[in-house]
């Protein structure tokens, strides 16, 4: 979900303090896509993470 997310936002738009804050997203980004299999995850698989995480927000 984290990478979902961080690879459909403009990160130019994200607020931050420090370009370095900037770059930890670019970076977290590039390691959640080439370790980890997240580019396999099916749209289902995405809907029910963010099912799970939102679950016990109280939003």
């Amino acid at each position: 979900m984290l990478f979902d997310w961080l690879m459909s936002t403009d990160l130019n738009t994200v607020p931050v303090d420090h370009p370095a804050q900037k770059q930890a997203l670019a970076d977290l980004a590039s390691a959640l896509e080439c370790d980890t299999d997240v580019m396999a995850s099916t749209e289902e698989e995405l809907a029910a993470a963010r099912e799970d995480v939102a679950r016990d927000m109280g939003w």
